[in-house]
């Protein structure tokens, strides 16, 4: 009797540990959800940029959007098509290159924008009245949808995954460089094509106003600023800031390099919104504190947004 309820028992933990992760399943499921659903939104907005903005006002804001812009202009080809023609051998190359996991979420996000912007094209009405609305608009509008792609870990190809090619020949070129020489050689393409170098000055504001709206919506919500303080009275202001902010503060012994005294510097990160009261916590405690406040692009860890979190 003894060894079958050992046997059942085994038996059941066996069972236990060989079924399914339902939990896993349906984490999956929802992340993907919630990817596919910035994506849609993101690409809207992305497509209603180019279709109500920026192509109508001849403008091309570098990448391959923009080159496909120009490509439209002078011949009349579908922007999202010559789009996804322009993207096929970076794909193919980069699969080799990267393998499919890397090109996945961006083949996909690629694919959604191109479709969204010829069908957009054929019942949205375009912008053309200023230029220099359009051109703000127009920025909004693809830093809105660009930054929602970001979040969710894909890109709309082009100058993206040309950059990361270009950077395992180039490798003492960032980034960043790589990829802002491309796109100004479309923007400087785009004066030669509408000739006229308006169409650059426009295109360069989409640049800077998209780039914003990029850093708002991926940075936005972690945002804080982070706060110096080299204080003689540590332990008067420490508790009031935990107490009355709720909020960590961090304790580092320094020496005054003109006095030659051992003083401490907290260091605190607050949201923007708390810096006029931490500011008067210090001052009632240690009217001579000298604060240094700076800013703070993204704040991990408790009480702002947690380490690998996903923004829904």
């Amino acid at each position: 009797m003894k060894k079958r309820k050992a046997k059942t028992e085994k038996q059941k933990k066996i069972k236990k540990k060989a079924a399914p992760d339902k939990t896993g399943k349906t984490g999956k499921l929802k992340t993907g959800f919630i990817d596919l659903l910035f994506w849609i939104v993101g690409c809207s907005f992305y497509a209603l940029a180019v279709d109500t903005f920026t192509a109508p006002n001849q403008i091309a804001p570098g990448g391959f959007t923009g080159l496909s812009t120009l490509i439209n202009f002078l011949t009349g080809a579908p922007i999202g098509v010559t789009v996804l023609v322009l993207n096929i051998p970076l794909f193919l190359i980069a699969f080799k290159v990267f393998g499919w996991r890397f090109i996945l979420k961006t083949l996909f996000a690629t694919v959604m924008a191109s479709v969204f912007i010829d069908v957009f094209a054929l019942f949205v009405p375009p912008y053309t009245g200023d230029r220099l609305l359009a051109a703000l608009f127009g920025g909004g509008f693809s830093g809105i949808g660009l930054g929602l792609v970001f979040l969710r870990g894909a890109t709309t190809g082009g100058t993206d995954i040309l950059g990361r090619l270009l950077k395992l020949k180039f490798r003492h070129i960032s980034m960043g460089t790589l990829v802002m020489f491309m796109d100004m050689f479309v923007v400087a393409c785009s004066g030669i094509v509408y000739k006229n170098i308006e169409s650059i000055l426009y295109a360069t504001i989409v640049f800077f106003v998209s780039s914003k709206a990029i850093d708002y919506i991926i940075y936005g919500t972690g945002r804080g600023k982070m706060l110096m303080i080299v204080t003689k009275q540590p332990e008067k202001i420490s508790p009031k800031v935990i107490e009355g902010l709720h909020r960590g503060v961090s304790l580092v012994p320094v020496k005054g390099g003109y006095t030659g005294q051992d003083q401490h510097m907290l260091i605190c990160v607050v949201r923007p919104s708390e810096v006029a009261k931490l500011n008067k916590i210090v001052k009632e405690n240690d009217p001579a504190a000298f604060i240094i406040i700076s800013d703070v692009s993204e704040v991990l860890g408790q009480g702002f947004k947690n380490a690998g979190e996903d923004l829904i």
